[in-house]
């Protein structure tokens, strides 16, 4: 796989370490998975917004026009309103795909910590419950790799949760206040805090993907 984020590039190509074969190699290998997929998540997370705002705002529209009516107001032409109704199906169904693809983001990032947790396995059951003595990269433990795993997987499955919470309330809000805590959660993602960014990080420097 290949990353890039700013002037940093991952690539099989420049995977270079002293140790670059079995558990090393694939806790390296991981790393920039780790980084691609989060990646692939933020873009996701724009594409979504983009959705959900117009959901919104078409949804706005209706309420307006309901509001209309109410009032004896003119009622809109049965043309506009079916186009409408038509276009809000349409972005939901393009919020929906995107969820979709987020699920199989945090599926891969679930594969991702098996394996992390497999490579665990077998370094407790070649060098003991202790571990190796001399570290695969710079200082981290096979274990320190786990839980920087666990750490990443579990902001992004919660995260997960509210962006389905997201899918299925946004279409179906009427009021303005509620829309906009609506799209500000999906934007903030308040489960992914900067502990997680500051783990991708400190995984990148210990495995060699990014320069100390």
């Amino acid at each position: 796989m290949e990353a890039q984020s700013g002037d940093s590039v991952v690539t099989p190509g420049n995977r270079k370490c002293s140790a670059v074969t079995g558990s090393a190699r694939k806790i390296k290998d991981n790393a920039a998975d780790w980084h691609n997929l989060i990646l692939r998540w933020e873009k996701l997370n724009d594409e979504g917004f983009s959705a959900a705002s117009r959901i919104v705002n078409l949804r706005l529209k209706d309420s307006q026009t309901e509001q209309q009516v109410v009032d004896e107001a003119p009622p809109p032409e049965p043309q506009r309103a079916a186009g409408r109704s038509g276009e809000l199906e349409e972005e939901c169904c393009k919020l929906l795909a995107v969820v979709d693809k987020m699920n199989a983001v945090v599926c891969k990032m679930e594969r991702l910590l098996e394996s992390q947790r497999g490579i665990a396995h077998l370094e407790e059951f070649q060098f003991g419950a202790e571990g190796r003595k001399i570290p695969l990269f710079h200082s981290w433990t096979t274990a320190q790799f786990v839980e920087a795993s666990l750490r990443l997987f579990n902001s992004y499955s919660q995260e997960l949760r509210l962006k389905r919470a997201v899918l299925q309330e946004v279409a179906h809000t009427m009021t303005s206040d509620l829309c906009m805590v609506y799209l500000s959660c999906w934007l903030q993602q308040p489960f992914i805090l900067p502990q997680a960014r500051l783990t991708l990080e400190a995984l990148l420097l210990e495995t060699g993907h990014r320069p100390l």
